[in-house]
């Protein structure tokens, strides 16, 4: 396999380690993936395998179809829905998959997160959508990640019953959105036990999303926090 496969897969393994950093996962559940830039192939994570077990060489390889190009393991049972995402949003790079606790609680509500937070627009640029119930192992729930994202700014989606599926122009990008999904929906969940949270305007948002995504940060740099 090229170079770059390689990269992917010690990139792919570090990242899983900062899912457990964000308490983001229990036991084995959560997954990242990435795109292999210019060929029809992506690295995932094994399935049931523990994190601490987790290195460059047990990622697997497998083409936008799902089917296992290079590795000794089962692909995590996920991975038809991350390759319905590539196949289906070209620009795609990294998708991720947690259960973390705050957000999935809005995800079994089959609700929305409503942008109340600077925070949220800088990063999502409005709501966190809800998708629908769709059940694991085939790519109904890719379907429907990508079926909600359409229109939408934010990189989350909260799958119904399920948990947060994020993208990104790279892996590290949506293990970021991953991150922020989490920390939005446990300060929302905190303000609506304080209260009515109070709405930021549309112009606002607009305003705090495009700020974010184009001016703050060094030039050239990665958008890492706010």
């Amino acid at each position: 396999m090229s170079g770059e496969v390689d990269r992917l897969r010690e990139q792919v393994a570090g990242l899983h380690a900062e899912l457990v950093r964000y308490n983001l996962v229990a036991w084995t559940a959560g997954n990242v993936s990435a795109r292999v830039p210019g060929r029809d192939l992506m690295v995932i994570k094994p399935s049931g395998v523990s994190y601490d077990d987790l290195r460059p060489d047990n990622m697997i390889v497998c083409d936008l179809d799902g089917v296992v190009v290079d590795g000794d393991l089962s692909p995590s049972s996920d991975t038809a829905a991350h390759a319905y995402v590539y196949r289906a949003m070209p620009d795609v790079g990294g998708v991720v998959h947690t259960h973390s606790g705050y957000a999935t609680a809005w995800a079994a509500c089959g609700e929305a997160i409503p942008c109340h937070l600077t925070a949220q627009a800088d990063e999502f640029g409005g709501e966190i959508p809800v998708g629908p119930f769709a059940l694991i192992g085939g790519d109904d729930i890719g379907k429907g990640i990508v079926a909600t994202l359409a229109g939408h700014r934010s990189p989350a989606v909260l799958m119904r019953n399920h948990g947060v599926f994020t993208i990104g122009r790279d892996a590290r990008a949506a293990v970021k959105a991953a991150v922020m999904c989490e920390d939005v929906a446990r300060t929302m969940y905190l303000a609506r036990t304080l209260g009515r949270p109070v709405p930021i305007a549309g112009e606002d948002v607009d305003s705090l999303y495009d700020r974010y995504q184009n001016v703050y940060g060094q030039p050239g740099a990665t958008v890492t926090a706010t």
